[in-house]
């Protein structure tokens, strides 16, 4: 069944994001990235804390893929050390329209926990 258009669909309707998926979006934000890479930057990014297994990641695709939140380009990236094998993902503007809502949605929270004062930082 096709999925309506994306032009359509509001974003916070996807949300809360799990924090795996929102951290394979976070890492597509910067660029197209191939599966082992999404999951050695969300390690690096995260000092450690997120270590996505490559079942975990998949099955993040495979449903993102399907939500119309990643495509994968049809393009390869230009450059030597390219592998064949490996399949790429990009964000679609809708992705970045939930990721960005996801990120809104973390700052009312951080911005609650401010004016809590459970973290520094000034309340707005």
């Amino acid at each position: 069944m096709p999925s309506p258009s994306n032009s359509r669909r509001d974003p916070a309707a996807l949300l809360p994001l799990t924090p795996a998926m929102f951290h394979v979006l976070l890492s597509l934000a910067e660029g197209d990235k191939h599966g082992y890479a999404i999951l050695k930057e969300v390690t690096s990014r995260t000092d450690g804390e997120v270590a996505l297994s490559t079942g975990t990641l998949y099955g993040l695709i495979k449903r993102m893929l399907a939500d119309g939140l990643i495509v994968s380009p049809l393009r390869r990236p230009a450059g030597g050390d390219d592998d064949e094998r490996r399949r790429y993902y990009r964000l679609t503007d809708f992705g970045r329209q939930v990721a960005t809502a996801e990120a809104a949605r973390h700052e009312r929270i951080v911005q609650s926990a401010r004016a809590f004062r459970l973290i520094p930082g000034k309340a707005r």
